[in-house]
């Protein structure tokens, strides 16, 4: 039978991406349509490499051609990506800046920014991750780079500093040019500037993600960050308990406040149980249960995932490999990957939404 672009492109018109709500046709997603005989190829350009709901929408376009072609043709499906961007982040190269926060120190707040980027990064995203906590860097030691220093090039007479890449991501951290065993006592502005630096003076290339490790609380570092650079989004990370939540609901409030006005891509609650290695089928709730769920439920926000509590974070953080590396931990590894690919689909959402929002508006 002889097949045409057109019955192709109407045939697929029909497949809905689950999260935008439009057809695949509509938000310019398909490819590359190459037809030989009875042999048909095609791309679909998702929005991300993370997209949780890959085999979904492959599967949809299968059904589709077969529906309303004919289950005599021969598909092959591409399924690559074209990471989206709402806005100039600011940082020439990169498309989305994602902010990790906790409103208190303690909830494993630098494990889940590790893990996240490192989780955007096993999908095919190009991840850059900065370490902005000032006074605690602890990126250097999760990734085996103790007493690693920065290179630093000459552009158009502008020093410019080279991120060190492992592990696939592109890393910064205020602990690569301080000494590890002195206190940093800075002012504000001294702070403000270092910070700007890590964004500013370095040479990121081209990004998708950039991941940046707040400190703990709200303070000039957050309030730089977020008035200085177009953020797409905070994660905010909690524990179960009463008083790790009452804190997460501050530092929820300054990225809703008129003057930062940071969209909030959801919550993870880290340390949700414990499972031991011996009996991996059990659950216990050490700190409570479903605290940071319900908290996101009350704020009407995506819950990002829980993040079980085992010894094997601390120990691969220690030994400079992040636990989302460990094939052995597949339980720690399932957590991860499924928190980042729940990140990127909201930040595809979030960017679709903000579009739509600007041709409405021009």
């Amino acid at each position: 039978m002889s097949i045409t672009k057109e019955q192709v492109l109407q045939a697929l018109s029909n497949v809905e991406e689950p999260d935008l709500k439009k057809d695949l046709v509509t938000l310019n997603m398909i490819e590359d349509i190459v037809i030989d005989g009875n042999n048909l190829s095609f791309s679909v350009i998702l929005t991300t490499p993370a997209c949780p709901l890959k085999a979904l929408i492959e599967n949809a376009c299968r059904n589709a051609i077969g529906h309303f072609i004919s289950k005599d043709i021969v598909v092959t499906v591409n399924m690559t990506s074209r990471v989206t961007t709402q806005k100039n982040t600011g940082v020439p190269g990169v498309k989305n800046i994602i902010a990790v926060a906790s409103g208190k120190g303690g909830v494993g707040k630098s494990t889940v920014a590790v893990n996240l980027a490192l989780g955007l990064a096993i999908s095919g995203a190009k991840v850059g991750l900065i370490d902005a906590d000032i006074y605690g860097p602890s990126i250097p030691i999760m990734f085996g780079l103790e007493g690693a220093k920065p290179m630093a090039t000459n552009v158009n007479g502008k020093t410019r500093i080279e991120p060190i890449e492992k592990y696939g991501i592109k890393l910064l951290s205020i602990g690569f040019f301080t000494d590890p065993n002195q206190p940093v006592p800075w002012r504000g502005p001294m702070v403000s500037t270092a910070v700007k630096q890590l964004f500013n003076d370095a040479d990121w290339g081209e990004l998708d993600y950039l991941v940046v490790d707040l400190p703990p609380g709200t303070g000039d570092i957050h309030i730089t960050i977020t008035q200085t650079f177009p953020v797409t989004g905070a994660v905010i990370v909690t524990t179960p308990q009463a008083v790790a939540l009452a804190d997460a609901k501050k530092g929820i409030g300054m990225f809703l406040m008129e003057s930062i006005n940071v969209p909030l891509l959801g919550i993870v609650e880290n340390m949700a149980y414990f499972t031991p290695a011996e009996l991996p089928e059990n659950k216990y709730y050490i700190f409570g249960q479903g605290g940071g769920k319900k908290l996101a439920e009350q704020l009407e926000v995506p819950f990002l995932g829980e993040i079980p509590l085992i010894k094997g974070i601390s120990d691969s953080g220690d030994a400079g490999k992040p636990i989302v590396l460990n094939d052995e931990h597949e339980l720690m590894v399932n957590a991860f990957t499924e928190m980042a690919n729940r990140v990127a689909q909201q930040i595809s959402i979030n960017n679709a939404r903000g579009l739509s929002a600007d041709i409405v508006n021009n």
